[in-house]
């Protein structure tokens, strides 16, 4: 089963965004099962000057290769994130939101 991750990533490290997709994943091996695959959708090898269009653009296209879409964190606060949600609704893509699930920070 593929799984994409949607998550909000401004004003993160890579390092952050990571260990949160690291917790997505292993949610979602636990509430799925074990075959559970994650979508590569984080672009640290974006262009430089790559807008935040362009990284919509490749996640929708990703998006359309997966079996389920788990949006963490904040997700609703976030255009790219919301966007990526309606594209899950009008296209038939089961979305589960985890937000409340998921402790990746101390505290």
């Amino acid at each position: 089963m593929k799984v994409f991750i949607s998550q909000p990533m401004r004003d993160k490290t890579n390092e952050e965004i990571k260990k949160e997709r690291a917790a997505a994943i292993e949610y979602v091996k636990k509430e799925i099962g074990e075959d559970a695959e994650a979508i590569d959708s984080f672009f640290e090898e974006a262009p430089h000057k790559a807008k935040p269009l362009w990284c919509l653009g490749k996640s929708i296209q990703l998006l359309g290769t997966a079996d389920v879409a788990v949006f963490i964190g904040d997700w609703g606060k976030y255009r790219g994130c919301k966007i990526e949600y309606a594209v899950c609704k009008e296209y038939g893509i089961k979305a589960l939101c985890v937000s409340r699930c998921l402790h990746t920070k101390e505290g």
